[in-house]
């Protein structure tokens, strides 16, 4: 069991870093582009649009490598809490049924969480900011930045400019309301809601 154990856990990092692979590519492109629309006056703005585009598909291959770490992870969950918690303080398991479980799981791997979910799990935690700095810097870069008075500094050649930005408010919020809509979570024990800081103060 312990060397079963020390493989989930390899596992697991091993996807672990293939997630934050992607983050740091994700960083790396935004700190390009906004350096690169700003560093001279002619740049056109769309460049940070295109930043948008890039960091969704960021985003959609950092959903993929999610399901797949959660495999690995929840393996590791289910150790820590029926095997080493129980064999620690000595009490029951918790769930009676989680060798079956855990042993179905061996025998045929399964996705426990849905793209939707990993996608909004993904956008708490790294990409809701990094799309929110990157709209926030390209509506500084069409309002004091644009040649020509706003909305018509955000034109795209044939799109009005109007048109443009509802389209990019319409996206960010899309994005805003995919990540906070109320869910059941099915990535147990993710410290998502959990309260972490364990009160030992004596009354």
């Amino acid at each position: 069991m312990a060397h079963l154990y020390r493989g989930e856990i390899h596992r697991m990092k091993f996807w672990r870093e293939r997630l934050d692979r992607t983050t740091n590519w994700a960083v790396i492109v935004l700190a390009a582009v906004l350096t690169w629309a700003f560093s001279t006056e002619g740049n056109p703005h769309y460049l940070l649009l295109i930043g948008n585009v890039v960091l969704a598909t960021f985003l959609t291959i950092e959903a993929r490598r999610y399901r797949a770490y959660d495999i690995w992870r929840s393996r590791v969950r289910i150790l820590q809490e029926e095997v080493w918690a129980v064999g620690l303080d000595g009490s029951e398991p918790t769930d009676p049924a989680w060798r079956t479980r855990l042993a179905d799981d061996y025998r045929e791997p399964t996705v426990k969480i849905t793209a939707e979910e990993a996608i909004a799990h993904r956008l708490r935690r790294i990409y809701l900011p990094l799309f929110a700095i990157l709209n926030a810097a390209w509506i500084v870069r069409v309002t004091a930045f644009g040649t020509a008075n706003w909305p018509r500094s955000a034109t795209i050649g044939m799109l009005s400019g109007g048109v443009v930005t509802v389209a990019v408010g319409i996206s960010f919020l899309g994005a805003v309301a995919l990540a906070f809509r109320p869910r059941t979570w099915h990535a147990h024990a993710e410290l998502r809601t959990e309260e972490l800081r364990r009160d030992d103060s004596v009354e």
